[in-house]
């Protein structure tokens, strides 16, 4: 067996970056920006009035100073000309500054008789201009990669950008394995269950970035299984769920290496979650899950996700991970890295008391994994402990 951290570094090793295309705009949000963006102009692009109120020229702004107002600049319709002593503008809030003004006095701070206004205060130094060019100038890059969150979106929008450069989405083809297993809606047998594993990694991998397809079950025989791999084709990540321990019943490792599947490692020293495996077969990367709920999900955030980012474009590292403060006891820990099903709320993480990996109840109740280190002590009330949130 090898632990954690060394299957995600041979896992990284496996990981081919996807290619790029041009998104439109608006599908762009949770997309990972593929190279940095450049503004197409200046933002603003002049000098505009961020308050209601009245352009003057600050040398003349004297308390109770006197002016006479001989235009109006609203947004979208700029004052034409230059302003002239003892002169002002109405002005709008994001309106062009008229040439000869650097200062807007507010609305408030003014007494107005016909064309004629007076200063009601004195300058406080701001001047309620926003300058040429505060946000962003012409040539301001938007760093990548990154995925693309809506205030990116909104400023790659304001550099007068339709369309962003994303990686493709990966293709994810997921295939559930096991005689036992029968699709949510059907009737089981009373020996059969329900493939429930499927759908909990297409959602995690969909609300990461994936494509995600779901194929028939196959069934634990070499003609099903060969049928179905067949069917995953064009996968850039092909994810297999049970049939990878070594019972007589579990053949995918040997069906997948007659498909040319190289495989880079079979055994993770970690609960739940040992029998897992990976390699390459052909252009897809294969990862081996194994079949119990809580095993599957747990390894879908431990190695999934991290692969996923890594194939986005994103850097190679593994889930982050928090520090809380244990709020029960927790006794020592077994030879493997253990994922513990936890709730943590105000800096506080409690471990569920049931821990089996068959257990969905508890993983749908959880926000976090605890994480034991192998061989752990005991662990009292009060100590830091590492998780990664799964919320």
């Amino acid at each position: 067996m090898i632990s954690v951290s060394e299957a995600l570094s041979m896992l990284f090793t496996l990981v081919r970056v996807q290619e790029t295309e041009m998104c439109p705009l608006t599908l762009s949000a949770g997309r990972v920006l593929a190279t940095p963006i450049a503004a197409k102009l200046t933002q603003p692009p002049f000098a505009a009035s961020s308050m209601d109120g009245y352009a003057i020229n600050s040398i003349e702004a004297d308390l109770h100073a006197q002016f006479v107002v001989v235009g109006e600049s609203a947004a979208g319709h700029r004052f034409e000309g230059k302003l002239g002593a003892g002169q002002a503008v109405r002005i709008f809030t994001g309106a062009p500054v008229p040439e000869g003004a650097d200062l807007v006095v507010i609305q408030e701070d003014v007494e107005r008789r016909g064309k004629l206004i007076t200063l009601l205060t004195e300058k406080d130094g701001n001047s309620n201009i926003r300058p040429a060019g505060q946000d962003f100038c012409t040539g301001d890059i938007m760093p990548a990669p990154r995925v693309l969150a809506p205030s990116d979106i909104a400023l790659a929008a304001s550099m007068n950008h339709a369309n962003l450069p994303v990686f493709k989405k990966p293709v994810v083809a997921i295939i559930s394995t096991g005689d036992e297993l029968v699709q949510p809606g059907e009737s089981p047998t009373p020996d059969q269950i329900i493939a429930s594993n499927t759908y909990g990694l297409k959602a995690l991998m969909e609300a990461n970035g994936a494509e995600t397809r779901i194929l028939p079950i196959a069934r634990d025989n070499r003609a099903s299984l060969e049928t179905i791999f067949s069917l995953a084709d064009g996968a850039d990540l092909i994810i297999t769920i049970g049939g990878a321990s070594v019972g007589e019943h579990d053949i995918v490792a040997d069906v997948a290496a007659s498909l040319g599947l190289e495989q880079s490692f079979y055994k993770v020293a970690m609960r739940p979650g040992k029998p897992l495996m990976a390699g390459r077969m052909g252009t897809s990367l294969m990862v081996g899950l194994p079949g119990n709920p809580v095993s599957a999900m747990v390894c879908g955030h431990i190695f999934l996700l991290p692969v996923l980012r890594a194939m986005l474009g994103l850097p190679k590292e593994p889930a982050k991970r928090l520090s809380a403060t244990l709020s029960h006891s927790l006794p020592s820990n077994g030879p493997r890295e253990h994922y513990m099903r936890a709730s943590q709320k105000d800096g506080y993480i409690k471990a569920a008391e049931r821990q089996d990996s068959a257990l969905l109840t508890i993983l749908s109740q959880s926000d976090a994994l605890l994480i034991r280190p192998p061989n752990d002590q005991a662990r009292a009330v009060g100590e830091q402990v590492e998780f990664i949130s799964i919320s």
